[in-house]
Formats: structure tokens, C-alpha cells, sequence
């Protein structure tokens, strides 16, 4: 498993990988996304495990470039977090609305329902009667 260092360097894959030449995209794919080791890169590749680190890290300084100039990621971020914010706000006020309302219980339950965010799909969590995880 990658630290958190690399899970930011994924996120501004995610946001500027395209940017990158097709080498360097490659070798970040197998990192960041197979969760290959430089070594195993390296074999599949045919290039040696120090041009292998030399990519990630043209890479990471190339994505570090592109999110200082551009600040795709930070925007994200910050919306993410907003988004969440309103999602709780949106879901105590259901909840008081149920406790009462209680003859409405069944719709409050459906709508709560519907604003349920998984975590494959979000980094940012709202869930009922957990609060906020960030």
C-alpha cells in the first residue's frame, strides 16, 4: 500500500496525468493506479528501476508545476468539502424533520436514502448518525 505522499501525487495524476508524455504516463499508471513496484515496472518495461524512479519523479515535479499554475486540485478539494458540508446540513435537518414528523417517516427515510455517498466514489463521506468524516 502507497503512503499518503502518493496518494496526493494520485490525485494530481488523476487531475493532470494526461499533461504527462506517454513514458512518464505509463510507468505512473503502473505505480499509482497497479500498484506495481518500481522493480516489477522496470521488468515489465524493460528499462532499468533507476530510469523508473527518474520518471516518478519528473512526474511528480511535472504535477506539482501543473497544480501550482492551475489549482484544479485545491478547487476540487475545496468543493468536495463544501458539497459535504451541505450534504450534512441537508441530513440533520431530515432527521429533525423526521423526529418531528414521524407520520412521515418512510419519505424522510427514502430521501436519506438517495443522498448516501459511498466511498469508492467520494474522499469526502457524509453518513447518517456518523457526522462528517474527512
Amino acid at each position: 500500500m502507497k503512503d499518503m505522499k502518493d496518494l496526493k501525487y494520485l490525485q494530481l495524476f488523476d487531475a493532470y496525468g494526461a499533461l504527462l508524455n506517454e513514458h512518464r504516463r505509463e510507468v505512473c499508471e503502473l505505480y499509482y493506479l497497479c500498484d506495481l513496484s518500481l522493480t516489477e515496472i522496470a521488468e515489465q518495461k524493460g528499462i532499468s528501476k533507476q530510469s523508473v524512479s527518474d520518471a516518478l519523479a519528473q512526474s511528480r515535479r511535472l504535477l506539482e508545476g501543473y497544480e501550482q499554475k492551475l489549482h484544479h486540485s485545491e478547487i476540487v478539494q475545496s468543493e468536495s468539502l463544501a458539497v459535504s458540508q451541505m450534504l450534512t446540513r441537508v441530513l440533520r435537518a431530515l432527521e429533525q424533520f423526521e423526529r418531528d414528523h414521524p407520520e412521515h417517516a418512510a419519505e424522510i427515510e427514502r430521501i436519506i436514502s438517495l443522498m448516501q455517498i459511498d466511498s469508492e466514489h467520494s474522499a469526502v463521506i457524509t453518513t447518517r448518525g456518523e457526522g462528517e468524516k474527512f
